[in-house]
């Protein structure tokens, strides 16, 4: 890492901005990079709220754009993986557009690099934040923002944001799930798994006041001196045409090349959904996994589906019994058995390795 070029930080504070413009401007500033563009931090809330897709994303396998129509939610996509979120303006977001020499050369040393003086800023204001690899930030546990990263032009580019406040409602509301069933899951999910500022502080400070702890914290960090900035001419054109390409229905609905696995609520905890075809009848699991002490836990989970005969009390036994096992045929088949055996839960066409091979199933969803 050459230290050269980050004793000038131009630091740009758009304040808010139309949404589109809130994710467009890093992106502009990425593409008219040149080797005398300075080290730049883009501070930036958008007015109004609107879901955005990461870059590797299919919009109609990830977001209910019917929903999102109705709400009057536009849908953008970024040129930064990761998963679809609900912004608003409640966040503040926080861009780097750096030098590649200005930045550690692993992928997770950047990101550790970047969030040190975000986690900095959080303890100044009385919240006791840390960094939890690859790319999350926490506080006791729970996530209070994530990062992400991408190469645009000839920048290296880092994302994240203060969390004034989320919409958890909103958040599982947007998402495209396969039941209400995970829907409820996943804002479950967020309610337990993501906190923020007004979670955390008996008043929310001023966004000046986060502000200039950031900066203070990013020049120390940084050892430079940090400039406030505006947006060149070639960097606003850049933006326009930009705000015009994220606005295209071409660019929203083109095809991603990665499918999800599940909805991410934190680097360790995932809600998944699967059906499994047994000869009784489908059954649909719904569950929250976790990784913990090295192993991947069923953190809790639901049942549904068409098979019959066994009444819901019974259900609700192999719910319960089934919370914080280990994902494995073993551990799973074991209680599955003492359960059905115990409880006298017949289903015709069900054994205890039907409902094993259909929990099992969350382990390669």
């Amino acid at each position: 890492m050459n230290e050269s070029k980050g004793k000038i930080v131009r630091v740009i504070d758009l304040g808010q901005v139309p949404a589109v413009r809130s994710q467009t401007c890093y992106h502009a500033v990425g593409y008219a990079f040149t080797p005398d563009t300075p080290d730049t931090i883009i501070l930036v809330s958008p007015a109004s709220p609107y879901v955005c897709l990461g870059f590797h994303q299919e919009v109609e396998r990830e977001v209910d754009l019917e929903y999102c129509r109705q709400a009057g939610l536009p849908v953008f996509r970024r040129e930064v993986g990761g998963g679809a979120v609900y912004l608003d303006r409640h966040q503040l977001f926080v861009q780097w557009i750096f030098h590649p020499e200005s930045l550690p050369e692993i992928l997770e040393d950047k990101f550790r690099f970047y969030i040190e003086p975000i986690i900095r800023t959080y303890r100044e204001l009385g919240i006791e934040a840390s960094y939890r690899p690859v790319n999350d930030i926490h506080v006791a546990g729970r996530k209070i923002g994530g990062t992400g990263a991408a190469r645009i032009g000839q920048a290296e580019i880092l994302v994240g944001s203060f969390m004034f406040d989320f919409d958890r409602k909103s958040m599982s509301r947007v998402l495209k799930v396969s039941s209400e069933k995970m829907r409820d899951k996943v804002f479950q999910s967020l309610e337990q798994y993501m906190i923020t500022m007004k979670d955390l502080l008996p008043e929310l400070p001023e966004r000046n006041r986060v502000k200039q702890i950031y900066l203070e914290q990013v020049a120390r960090q940084l050892g430079a001196e940090v400039k406030e900035g505006t947006l060149s001419q070639a960097e606003l054109s850049e933006a326009e045409r930009l705000d015009r390409l994220f606005e295209s229905p071409e660019w929203v609905l083109q095809k991603g090349t990665l499918l999800r696995p599940g909805i991410k609520i934190h680097e360790d905890v995932q809600v998944r959904e699967v059906e499994h075809k047994a000869p009784g009848g489908l059954i649909r699991i719904t569950a929250r996994v976790k990784n913990e002490n090295n192993s991947v836990l069923i953190d809790s989970l639901w049942i549904s589906g068409d098979f019959t005969a066994i009444p819901k009390e019974g259900v609700g036994i192999m719910e319960k019994i089934l919370s914080r096992v280990e994902l494995s045929y073993p551990a799973i088949f074991e209680r599955i058995e003492k359960v059905l055996r115990e409880s006298h839960l017949e289903s015709p066409g069900l054994s205890a390795d039907d409902w094993t091979k259909a929990i099992m199933k969350l382990a390669s969803s």
